[in-house]
């Protein structure tokens, strides 16, 4: 219930369509909705692509819009395997994780610091994330109960002015699970050097 709240009516993204071409749930679709994720059709679906404009400059950047359903089990997904990683992830790591911001990357390289010099790494790597490779996140996930889907999620494909093209490799932007640029997030600040 907590990912469908999250997905249909918390996030902005709710009066956005997938390929489906729904959007705005109603509290009976919502609950409908709540039943098919219990249902365990966990079957993923292409997503749809639409381009916004990049802050400041002329190009688009590109956005795979998932389904209703998808964005719901995704966040259902996320709920399920954060806990987990954030537990066992970098304490040095600050882009694109809940409950980090800008100012504790800064207040961590202050500190580091202080007493004595060090290198700061800052990577901002062009098209990272368009570029990933499934076989190796899937490897880097192990054997977790939620591979089969994410791979699906993966390997679904994407709807680009009405014409389906194979994904290959990278990971769609714009779904719960996608890297994202969060209020205060530190995008740019990556894991400092001992």
């Amino acid at each position: 219930m907590l990912a469908v709240r999250r997905v249909t009516q918390d996030n902005q993204g709710k009066k956005t369509a997938g390929i489906d071409g729904i959007k705005n749930l109603s509290p009976m679709q919502r609950f409908n909705l709540v039943n098919l994720l219990s249902s365990r059709h966990l079957k993923a679906s292409p997503t749809r692509r639409v381009y916004i404009p990049k802050p400041g400059k002329d190009e688009k950047r590109p956005l795979g819009i998932p389904t209703m359903y998808d964005r719901a089990l995704q966040a259902l997904v996320k709920l399920g395997m954060e806990p987990e990683w954030e537990a066992r992830f970098e304490p040095n790591s600050y882009g694109f994780r809940p409950g980090r911001s800008t100012h504790d990357a800064i207040q961590a390289i202050f500190d580091s610091i202080k007493h004595k010099p060090k290198y700061v790494l800052d990577a901002d790597i062009s098209k990272c994330f368009d570029r990933i490779n499934h076989d190796a996140l899937l490897r880097k996930i192990g054997k977790s109960p939620y591979r089969r889907l994410i791979n699906q999620w993966l390997k679904s494909g994407v709807f680009d002015n009405n014409q389906f093209l194979e994904s290959v490799e990278g990971t769609p932007q714009g779904g719960v699970i996608s890297p994202k640029k969060r209020k205060h997030s530190p995008t740019r600040y990556g894991r400092m050097l001992k």
